[in-house]
């Protein structure tokens, strides 16, 4: 029994440790870039994660690392660490293609609170894309 809440301990603290090491990378994130995106057809968006969160007042990862299961989405779960496209291009389950998936979690939220670009260039600029 003491073997069992050792082991659950263990994998408790595991996964904690995932989170906050998933959770603490996605502060260096300056661009939006998923491996799912083969085939570029405008720049790569300009993004500071940690900077737009706080503007936007969004504390909860969940509101864009979003999890769902047949259809709903989960409360308390969330994405965090994974690419977009491990969920929008799976093979499977192939409920709306990545480029979509992106604009319909960004341009949703910027229309739904007024703030924020919805334009195309005003994402995909070539003068605010990062130097590669």
């Amino acid at each position: 029994m003491q073997s069992r809440h050792k082991t659950a301990a263990r994998l408790a603290l595991m996964a904690l440790l995932l989170t906050a090491a998933a959770v603490f990378a996605q502060g260096h994130v300056t661009t939006v870039e998923d491996s799912g995106f083969e085939k570029r057809t405008r720049p790569v968006v300009a993004f500071e994660h940690d900077a737009h969160n706080q503007k936007a007042e969004i504390y909860d990862c969940a509101v864009c690392h979003h999890v769902y299961e047949n259809g709903e989405k989960r409360e308390g779960r969330m994405s965090v660490g994974m690419e977009c496209s491990e969920c929008h291009l799976s093979e499977n389950n192939r409920p709306m293609e990545l480029t979509r998936a992106y604009h319909r979690m960004c341009k949703t939220c910027h229309l739904e609170k007024s703030a924020g670009p919805v334009q195309c260039a005003q994402c995909h600029s070539r003068q605010n894309a990062p130097a590669k």
